[in-house]
């Protein structure tokens, strides 16, 4: 059978591709053994093919399931546009820079008296061991098909929980960011403060942190580095 193999952040350059096409043994059939043909035809990626999370056609998938002929299998880190509505929901992969004010009146209802916005930029440095290395920019990717996909759960499960919010905005730039840049924003509006809008803008960014496919890579003076999560999916994160 054939298969496309995607790859992101470390292991698209461990691999030293974004995508390879595949002609596999048939009983090469589920993500398992998958992993195994390939850390045989790329044993330098092996140990982070052993750790990779997994998706079939843009969902995730674990060891036990199976692929057909023609399927789409990404591996990846962990994970570090809109409809128009009468609760307006937006989920974007921008280039370009968030204009905030833009996102506060789209989400804003004739109901909504109340936003509250997460917004994150690019720090200059960042701590790590009580030292204070400095950062250059930051390089960000996307699995974008899935990472659309997975800012509207984001917001299907905000909803689930706080039924009197109005709008939802899940927004991720991806591209070079230069310090200062805003990297990321999650907002939501509610008729009133107390009525869901600071927690769910909270969930909401926690929650892209976990399974909203996107990585980050740290360029500066000491060198690059791939910036990987250790939240690993379930499935109940699955749809």
């Amino acid at each position: 059978m054939q298969i496309t193999v995607l790859f992101f952040a470390t292991l698209r350059d461990v691999v030293g591709a974004r995508a390879l096409t595949l002609e596999l043994d048939d009983r090469v059939n589920s993500i398992g053994l998958l992993r195994a043909e390939l850390s045989a035809r790329y044993p330098a990626a092996a140990d982070n093919l052993g750790v990779a999370l997994a998706a079939i056609d843009e969902e995730f998938a674990f060891d036990q399931d199976g692929f057909a002929d023609g399927a789409e299998v990404a591996f990846f880190p962990p994970v570090s546009g809109g409809a128009e509505s009468t609760r307006p929901e937006i989920f974007r992969l921008p280039r370009e820079s968030i204009d905030h004010d833009e996102i506060i009146a789209a989400i804003s209802t004739p109901r909504a008296g109340a936003v509250c916005m997460f917004t994150g930029l690019v720090r200059g440095e960042t701590d790590k061991d009580g030292h204070l290395p400095e950062t250059d920019c930051l390089e960000y990717e996307a699995y974008e098909p899935m990472a659309l996909a997975k800012m509207k759960q984001v917001a299907d499960e905000i909803r689930s929980r706080w039924r009197k919010v109005e709008g939802i905005a899940i927004i991720q730039r991806i591209g070079t960011l230069q310090v200062g840049d805003n990297t990321v924003l999650c907002a939501c509006s509610s008729p009133h403060r107390d009525d869901g809008c600071f927690e769910a803008a909270r969930y909401g960014i926690d929650r892209l942190k976990e399974i909203v496919p996107v990585w980050k890579k740290e360029v500066g003076k000491s060198g690059e580095t791939w910036i990987e999560g250790d939240y690993r999916p379930g499935e109940s994160d699955a749809r």
